[in-house]
């Protein structure tokens, strides 16, 4: 099929166009320069035409940090009966699937509600490997977005266990297979080593220097080891950090440690919203922001990006691999509080939470979030998040957009939110307002580019054919709530906020090179402690029924080449 979508007021930064008018062909599912021409020369006629005159034009949306899918959603969802009475559920038509939505939807929902709003590519944050096969099953019901997710490492016991033996050869051998064993996509971090410490003693590790007991090993190590590791390797997509500390008075200077302890190797930084903070243990009179420090450091490493995780007002559910965060936010909302393990891999910790406006706490995490956007200095190295469904649903990404784009409604939010805010933060003094252009990059090019993906984000030749039209509206919150258009591999599959088509997106993943050689102390040690057979491990290809995209790595340095394949 060729389609053309005519005449509409293009925002593409990845190619440089800002606010032109074109026209783009899409052919098969990919951007192609214009139509392609018949035997005798003549271009042919497209199958179908969009006419975009006065509309806004940019790609599909990339929300590169979301919870979507795997044990914790799950066990969220059946968690969460007083959510789903109250939420508007999603009916069934003769071409879509019922579901529920609320702060955690439901798998056929959650497809749909993405592509409402004009997202086309999704990714899940934290998924444990032993989870993997429930994770692809629940993006099997997942319609119409491109998905994938981030494996968890930062608690895995034989990643412990070769950065104590100081063994970097057999750690990026490990990282590469299960990656590809799981069918996942990137290097997850959650507050490393600090999870394995809940899961022995129901403590939590402090300090980037702490030993992890029974492994010798340190929070700053784990870090490093997996940061080089996925460099060495080559994948599409840095490591990807939940620091330690997450949501704690005076985290900041763990944060500005753990950037630091990278050392220019590249990384991302994911909800750094929550790691932002400045005070002591219970102490309100001296929690503060202390985004102008952190950022400030972003801002002169070119290494680091981030994703915001902003906060907003309004009741939602917070699910985290990081058990003794939620132990921790059950003790001080007194709200129920599910907890779980995962063998020797990860756990996770469940608690729905309320911000209020008029609590000094919830007011000053959405304000730091606001400034994180205001003061990164770059659009490209900062990309939205709400990190999904802690911060808030998805959903409210246009809310976000108008904060940002509108200083005058911004500071009208700001007036009425708690009033110790304006001298505990720099929000009130930031001017700064967003362009169309730099919206567009932090919700598409900017998303595409931190996670290597080469055919999202942008409508370049080449490019994944999926665009969303906005109705242009001066109340940018209404605009972006509800796109006049969504092609989904060059089909139109939303129209006005209706699906017009049934559509299923594929997987995408990675599979890295790796020494062969390291299998054998791998599955020995892995028979030796896990619950399940080695060959039954891996997830195989029928877990991807509706396709798959192999991101290609790209290792530039020859020695990690020569190591990877076993030579001298």
């Amino acid at each position: 099929m060729l389609l053309r979508i005519a005449n509409g007021t293009v925002y593409d930064p990845i190619n440089g166009i800002d606010g032109e008018v074109r026209d783009i062909w899409i052919l098969e599912g990919k951007v192609v320069a214009g139509p392609p021409t018949d035997a005798s020369g003549q271009p042919l006629a497209p199958d179908k035409t969009i006419d975009c005159t006065g509309m806004v034009v940019m790609p599909g949306g990339v929300d590169m940090h979301a919870h979507i899918a795997g044990p914790k959603v799950n066990l969220a969802r059946k968690m969460r009966p007083e959510d789903k009475r109250k939420a508007r559920v999603v009916k069934r038509t003769p071409i879509t699937r019922s579901g529920t939505t609320g702060s955690v939807p439901s798998t056929f929902a959650t497809g749909y509600l993405y592509a409402g709003l004009g997202y086309t590519t999704a990714f899940d944050a934290a998924i444990p490997p032993l989870s993997a096969r429930h994770a692809h099953e629940e993006f099997h019901d997942t319609p119409i977005i491109d998905k994938g997710f981030f494996v968890l490492f930062g608690n895995n016991h034989y990643v412990l266990k070769q950065i104590q033996a100081k063994e970097p050869e057999r750690l990026r051998a490990f990282v590469a297979w299960l990656l590809s064993a799981a069918k996942g996509y990137a290097v997850k971090l959650v507050n490393p080593g600090g999870v394995e410490v809940w899961k022995e003693g129901g403590d939590n590790v402090h300090g980037l220097d702490e030993p992890v007991e029974f492994f010798g090993c340190t929070p700053r190590q784990i870090i490093t080891g997996l940061a080089q590791a996925v460099q060495d390797l080559g994948l599409p997509h840095p490591v990807h950090i939940h620091c330690n500390n997450l949501g704690l008075p005076g985290n900041w200077v763990t944060t500005l440690g753990t950037m630091q302890a990278l050392e220019g190797r590249r990384a991302h930084l994911t909800h750094i919203q929550f790691h932002s903070y400045a005070g002591g243990s219970d102490d309100q009179d001296t929690f503060r922001s202390r985004v102008p420090e952190v950022a400030d450091y972003v801002n002169s490493h070119p290494n680091i990006t981030v994703d915001v995780g902003q906060v907003l007002f309004g009741e939602t559910t917070s699910m985290t691999g990081d058990g003794p965060l939620g132990y921790y936010l059950h003790k001080v909302t007194g709200r129920k509080w599910t907890n779980a393990d995962t063998e020797m891999e990860a756990g996770c910790g469940i608690v729905p939470i309320t911000y209020r406006d008029k609590s000094f706490v919830h007011a000053l995490q959405w304000a730091i979030g606001l400034e994180w956007y205001l003061l990164v200095q770059d659009p490209w190295r900062v990309a939205m998040s709400t990190d999904h469904p802690n911060g808030g649903s998805f959903l409210a990404y246009p809310e976000i957009v108008q904060l940002l784009m509108d200083r005058t409604y911004r500071q009208e939010v700001l007036k009425r939110v708690h009033p110790r805010v304006l001298e505990r933060s720099v929000l009130k003094d930031l001017d700064r307002e967003y362009s169309l252009y730099e919206i567009a990059i932090i919700t598409r090019a900017a998303p595409a580019r931190m996670l290597g993906l080469p055919h999202k984000g942008h409508l370049g030749v080449g490019a994944d054919g999926d665009v969303t039209v906005y109705t242009p509206n001066p109340d940018r919150r209404a605009m972006f709530e509800l796109p006049r258009y969504v092609i989904k591999a060059g089909r139109l599959i939303v129209e006005q906020g209706e699906i017009r088509a049934e559509e299923y997106g594929r997987t995408l993943c990675v599979t890295p090179e790796y020494d062969a050689g390291a299998l054998p102390d791998i599955q020995k040690w892995f028979e030796a402690h896990y619950t399940i057979q080695f060959a039954n491990y891996p997830v195989d290809e029928s877990y991807l029924s509706h396709g798959a995209t192999i991101v290609p790595c790209r290792v530039d340095d020859r020695s990690s080449r020569r190591k990877m394949a076993g030579e001298s």
